[in-house]
């Protein structure tokens, strides 16, 4: 996305990407209170939900509105180490979507995301009782692994989340810069003769897609392989 200052107030985000957003730090509070608790009739519904919410947000990055594709804001390194170096000036240029350095931060939470969900589906607990679905395919020593990757992939989470918070903080009070109220309106404001409209794309192809998204992780989970 061009790098543009702020003026129009335009849209910028869709409501699959903005609704998946709050829904994966909705998912992931859950995730965390119930792994605490021990709640796993409820640890495991949630881990579900997360794994819809991110398959979805994978494809829509295929398939999506312009902000939301990979191949729109994912950049190379020159572009990031480029971003990197204005990271720490007070005032910066305003990105349309994803900044470089954003970039790489969703990258790296939807593959962690990803990750955890796939471990947490094959991991077995201590006892052999409180398994993922798919446990079965898999040896007692492998599904023990999985449960010991599981949590290592949650602190690995807890730590670019935490990061991801920070720089959204740093960009609020220090760079002037609102990160999150685009992500509840969907709209930005861009200056008014440089604006380059955002292809959206139509919400009832998100909404097929989240269906079907959906639909094959409720049969994976009820109807696992044999």
């Amino acid at each position: 996305m061009a790098r543009v200052p702020p003026g129009e107030r335009v849209k910028v985000w869709d409501g699959a990407v903005r609704l998946v957003h709050w829904g994966i730090v909705a998912a992931f509070a859950v995730l965390w209170w119930s792994s605490g608790e021990r709640r796993m009739d409820i640890h495991l519904p949630a881990g579900y939900v997360m794994a819809t919410l991110v398959l979805f947000r994978i494809v829509w990055g295929i398939v999506g509105s312009d902000t939301a594709r990979f191949s729109r804001f994912v950049r190379g390194p020159a572009a990031v180490l480029g971003y990197a170096r204005t990271f720490l000036k007070p005032r910066g240029a305003l990105w349309v979507g994803h900044n470089p350095l954003g970039a790489l931060s969703v990258v790296a939470l939807l593959g962690l995301l990803l990750a955890q969900v796939a471990l947490g589906l094959v991991s077995v607990d201590t006892d052999a009782i409180e398994s993922g679905p798919l446990a079965h395919l898999v040896s007692f020593e492998t599904g023990r692994q999985a449960a010991r990757m599981h949590g290592l992939v949650f602190d690995l989470l807890q730590i670019v989340a935490g990061l991801h918070v920070l720089a959204v903080l740093y960009y609020l009070i220090v760079k002037r810069i609102d990160l999150i109220g685009p992500m509840v309106t969907g709209f930005r404001r861009l200056p008014a003769g440089n604006r380059r409209p955002v292809r959206m794309v139509s919400p009832w192809i998100a909404l097929a897609l989240f269906v079907l998204v959906a639909a094959a992780v409720w049969l994976l989970v009820t109807h696992p392989p044999r």
